[in-house]
């Protein structure tokens, strides 16, 4: 929980410490804690178990990237670099529905243009959907998501 909460140097409160374990997990990650307990057996017992924690030796290592932290990527950039044509088609995992990529960027199904996102909720009667992980291509022959082209894309640019 705190590793997908929290980031290093942020502060965790658990007001009800115990043995310390939440503070000996957040030192191990570099948090910083404020634990509160009341009773001083389990106190004192919190307090000799996180003092025999060693400090993290390279904090670099214990943060993590949340999704909405990597960088944007438009689909139209990879029509852009050319990993996908105007014309190409798109289709989801149990190929329902497809979709061609237009030049601009959007895709078009039947009479439905809009981006991956809004395409592939449209085709679904749904009022939202991720189109990176909706619409597959064929890359040498075999189908991956669009998504692959976006962490290719995420690679380059880190």
């Amino acid at each position: 929980m705190l590793l997908a909460s929290t980031s290093p140097g942020d502060l965790v409160l658990d007001p009800f410490f115990g043995t310390g374990t939440t503070g000996a997990v957040a030192l191990k990650l570099g948090r910083r804690f404020l634990g509160i307990e009341r009773d001083p057996t389990y106190a004192d017992l919190a307090r000799a178990r996180i003092e025999a924690i060693p400090a993290p030796e390279d904090a670099s290592l214990l943060a993590t990237r949340a999704a909405r932290d990597e960088p944007r990527v438009p689909f139209g950039s990879l029509v852009e670099r050319g990993w996908l044509r105007p014309g190409d088609v798109l289709f989801d995992q149990r190929k329902r529905w497809s979709a061609k990529v237009a030049a601009d960027g959007s895709i078009v199904a039947a009479d439905i243009r809009g981006s991956i996102h809004q395409v592939a909720a449209r085709v679904q009667n749904l009022p939202a959907c991720n189109g990176w992980q909706f619409w597959y291509a064929r890359v040498e022959g075999r189908p991956v998501p669009i998504d692959w082209f976006r962490q290719k894309l995420r690679a380059e640019i880190n």
